[in-house]
């Protein structure tokens, strides 16, 4: 996807953007404010990497990125791959999980700004300032500041047994600021790049929506400081050379009023540092044959002020060798990556240090030379490394822990065509799949307590289908169809006496499916997206106490362009779940009905 395509969707935030893609779930806890985590063919948002200007952005301690917290406004082009790398010239750290979903910052190419205000249901103000400046000798720059608050206040529906109670949703408040700097030029006849970002936030974490239970008295403070570079130069005519270095400091500090605790209150504070460098060598001896080699390093601690805090240290060094073939018609691509994690702690026994090699093989041939459809062909070993909550949380954690490990098997067919001015652009992807995951890391009761075990045994086999369809209708009146259908059989495979075996994982619908519609004219640009999600399950066993029902959304999104001379105005209405249906993407979080959201966006 790229900004043109965020624009014709009508998409207002990376999530929504997220969302529109075929196989991926994203889980949202409710709210503006609620955590926003991506789990791509039924893996599980901690087997998704997310990288921005090709780095990754960390979370050692949790493993999963929240993405509702970075701004979409100031992306270029987002991407998602699975299994089949196109690009050998990436980060190890990039090529180590099951799935990847990239972002790349817009580059400033004429000194401009913008300021955009948007308003909406439930006490929304959301305000951005935008300034992009090209220096001279090839230098350009960018500052890109946001703030948003929500009392996040919205109505739900409460059923208790033939009584239906209205009720609004309490401790979803948020209040966020980011701002984030870039700079872009040329050194030594080579690419530079930096990027410096500051977020901060407060907000409610609203819980679980029971009976006689209507405040939830949690709180999270965020704050996240990263410092990135990124450097590209050619050395020869067959050698080119990256390096990359990032610093990331996150605190996060969460409060839970609750009369069970001896001080009335429990105040966890977390502070996370990890320091990061890569350096990769590419070497392309002959047209269409390529190698490349990529070594990362990375240290990370966590301090908190649990009174038997382990204060973990880890160091990681990830390294990956590539090699790819490409003749136009047939691309072959092999990766062997390589992983040494070693943690030490405070008090207490470090685990064993994890040693693993992960091989992966994609293919790709275009059987006609005048006909564009290409078949394609991957494999991939994936695994994740256990998190520092994973292994070190509280009572919970296990330093036994063992990677979880995915296999990745894909067979795909991709063919896109113009038939002329009418039809400029006709495209179908089908893609087959197979997953089988092993050591699965998931929490089990012992005698006393929960703890983290190796345990879980997961097959999942899937079809992933999109077609889109360009048709202009005259010069300047032009209509764009994208559909998707998605079907995951995810089951859990551990024990075959189990009551729960060959069940559907939790959470992981058996079918999904998303349609846009838009039509593009002079007047008011229009989009209209359905949404439809089928049943789930909360617990592993799938029983009709335990099921979540699919549903539908349908909402539309209006646009249009005002130019004035130099300076254009944009203005843009919402219309959200126009159904007014209440469902549930997460049990007993119950998800905002009707809304709308309005915005205004002056470029000069």
């Amino acid at each position: 996807m790229e900004q043109g395509d965020f624009l014709r969707i009508g998409a207002s935030s990376l999530s929504d953007a997220v969302k529109r893609m075929t196989g991926v779930d994203v889980h949202d806890y409710g709210g503006l404010g609620g955590l926003k985590t991506v789990s791509v063919r039924g893996l599980g948002a901690k087997h998704t990497a997310v990288s921005y200007d090709g780095l990754v952005l960390a979370d050692a301690q949790s493993g999963q990125v929240d993405i509702g917290r970075l701004s979409l406004e100031n992306i270029a082009v987002l991407s998602l791959s699975m299994g089949g790398e196109d690009d050998i010239f990436k980060s190890a750290t990039e090529f180590a999980s099951a799935s990847l979903l990239a972002l790349r910052s817009l580059r400033p190419v004429a000194n401009g700004s913008y300021a955009r205000v948007r308003t909406g249901s439930f006490g929304l103000a959301d305000a951005t300032l935008h300034h992009s400046h090209c220096f001279s000798g090839n230098w350009s720059g960018s500052l890109h500041g946001n703030y948003l608050r929500s009392d996040g206040m919205y109505p739900f529906v409460l059923v208790n047994g033939k009584n239906k109670i209205v009720e609004k949703r309490r401790d979803s408040d948020v209040q966020s600021f980011n701002v984030e700097g870039n700079l872009f030029g040329t050194v030594a006849d080579g690419d530079l790049s930096v990027k410096i970002s500051f977020y901060d936030s407060e907000r409610g974490l609203p819980g679980a929506v029971n009976l006689y239970n209507k405040e939830n008295r949690e709180r999270l403070w965020d704050d996240n400081f990263y410092l990135q570079a990124h450097y590209d130069v050619p050395l020869n005519r067959c050698f080119q050379l990256k390096a990359r270095l990032k610093y990331d400091y996150h605190y996060s500090k969460y409060k839970e009023i609750n009369k069970n605790y001896d001080s009335g209150q429990q105040v966890d504070v977390n502070e996370k540092n990890e320091y990061y460098a890569s350096l990769g060598v590419k070497y392309t001896p002959l047209q269409g044959l390529s190698f490349a080699f990529t070594s990362d390093f990375s240290y990370s601690t966590l301090y908190n002020n649990f009174e038997d805090s382990k204060a973990p240290r880890r160091l990681s060094s990830i390294s990956v060798l590539a090699a790819q073939y490409n003749v136009g018609r047939f691309v072959a691509t092999a990766t062997l990556l390589g992983t040494y994690v070693s943690d030490a702690v405070k008090s207490g026994v470090a685990p064993e240090p994890y040693v693993r090699l992960s091989p992966s093989l994609s293919l790709s041939f275009q059987p006609v030379a005048s006909f564009p459809l290409r078949l394609r062909a991957s494999y991939k070993d994936a695994y994740r490394v256990p998190t520092f909550a994973d292994l070190y949380y509280l009572r919970l954690g296990n330093v036994g822990l063992k990677p979880e490990k995915a296999s990745q098997f894909n067979f795909g067919v991709v063919w896109n065509e113009s038939f002329g001015r009418v039809l400029p652009f006709v495209s179908l992807v089908v893609d087959g799949y197979y997953n089988k995951v092993e050591d699965k890391i998931v929490a089990l009761p012992t005698m006393y307590v929960w703890r983290m075990m190796n345990f879980g045994k997961a097959e999942i086999a899937g079809v992933d289908a999109n077609a889109q369809v360009d048709v202009a209708i005259s010069r300047k009146i032009s209509l764009s169809f994208d559909a998707g259908y998605s079907y995951q059989y995810a089951v859990d495979i551990t024990d075959a006496l189990a009551k729960n075996y060959r069940h559907q994982l939790p959470y992981t619908p058996r079918h999904s499916g998303k349609f846009t519609l838009s039509l593009i004219n002079p007047y008011v640009n229009v989009s209209y997206i359905f949404t439809a999600v089928g049943d789930r399950y909360m617990l592993p066993q799938n029983t009709l106490r335990n099921r979540i029902d699919g549903y539908t959304e349908h909402s539309f999104s209006l646009n249009r362009d005002f130019v004035f001379n130099s300076c254009s105005l944009r203005v843009q209405g919402e219309l959200l779940n126009v159904g007014n249906e209440q469902y549930e993407v997460i049990r007993y979080y119950p998800m905002p009905r009707f809304s709308w959201r309005l915005s205004a966006c002056f470029s000069f």
